[in-house]
């Protein structure tokens, strides 16, 4: 019996752009996966999912190809996000029982009715019995330890692979937001360009995000880091291995950097002026993946003059807060 009332829990779901992680009432983030699967181009049979996945990226036989179903946050391939999350559900629930879960999946704030409803469809036709939407902010805020429930300004900064998101909150809800298609994926691209560019090398996305999250930053570091590059020479055709410091990280990101940060200062600019005061107070939390690249609180602090902090679990925050919402939000159902 204990079994079957786990397995009818409440399940946060943060499907991401790069990653989707499910959380489960009681036990927390019990699944973390890359958003990735791999295709039979022959048949459309699918043939593995998130990180097996991922590791065929760039490097698939011609009858394989590795997919991402979303794009900047949203559903770009509906049948294939459907078996995505129909399979890391069942994953993280484990054995299947009568009663089907709640479940409460998490959305950009910039995104349309149409977008949300496609991620509810895909939902229900994954499993669920009952789909909630929230806002990518919202569950930011949750799952970073903030009571949204007060009637105190909160801004948070949810970067992501596909978008961010920016919003304050108060009293439960948003009060001003914006939502962008520059995020942890864009840096990605940011460095490909640059790598072409500056040393007419080809590199894959897997490489790129191994540069990001080894040398890469946004605000100097205090020594400059080097590592090594392997990837297609331009010119010769043949495999070239180059250095890249974190000083060329900073000149590759400044673009994107820089329209985060202006996100910020609109938002911020549209801030009713009580709710600025409690921000200047509390100042600005970061979440999502992208608060994890080196120095992109210490530019937006410098860029603002507003205190600027990443959560404690700046990667799970999403998710957390996104099962806490669907927790509080049926809590009075707990009684069935």
């Amino acid at each position: 019996m204990a079994l079957f009332s786990l397995m009818s829990n409440d399940i946060g779901v943060d499907l991401g752009t790069a990653s989707i992680l499910v959380y489960i009432k009681g036990r927390g983030v019990v699944l973390r996966e890359p958003s990735v699967i791999a295709v039979d181009r022959d048949n459309g049979s699918i043939v593995a999912y998130g990180e097996d996945a991922r590791l065929m990226l760039g490097r698939t036989p011609g009858n394989l190809k590795a997919v991402r179903p979303l794009r900047q946050g949203v559903i770009s391939d509906y049948t294939l996000t459907e078996k995505m999350l129909k399979h890391f559900i069942d994953k993280a629930v484990g054995v299947r029982t009568l009663r089907k879960p709640r479940v409460a999946v998490c959305i950009p704030s910039g995104a349309t009715e149409v977008e949300k409803k496609a991620v509810e469809d895909a939902t229900y036709q994954a499993g669920a019995r009952e789909v909630t939407i929230i806002e990518e902010p919202v569950a930011a805020a949750i799952g970073a330890g903030i009571d949204i429930s007060k009637p105190y300004g909160n801004i948070v900064v949810d970067i992501g692979g596909g978008t961010s998101d920016i919003a304050v909150i108060s009293l439960g809800g948003t009060v001003v937001s914006e939502s962008v298609k520059v995020a942890g994926d864009d840096f990605d691209e940011a460095i490909i360009r640059y790598m072409r560019k500056k040393h007419n090398l080809l590199i894959g996305e897997r490489t790129a995000e191994d540069i990001k999250m080894g040398v890469g930053c946004v605000y100097k570091r205090p020594e400059n880091l080097v590592i090594e590059v392997r990837g297609r020479n331009l010119v010769t055709g043949l495999p070239k291995t180059v250095q890249v410091t974190s000083d060329e990280t900073m000149e590759a990101f400044a673009d994107s950097a820089a329209q985060i940060v202006n996100a910020v200062h609109n938002v911020l600019e549209r801030t009713p002026p009580e709710l600025a005061s409690d921000i200047y107070e509390r100042g600005i939390i970061l979440t999502g993946g992208g608060a994890l690249l080196y120095g992109l609180d210490k530019l937006i602090e410098e860029k603002t003059g507003i205190t600027t902090m990443v959560a404690d679990d700046p990667l799970s925050a999403v998710a957390i807060g996104t099962g806490r919402f669907i927790e509080f939000a049926n809590g009075s159902e707990e009684g069935e």
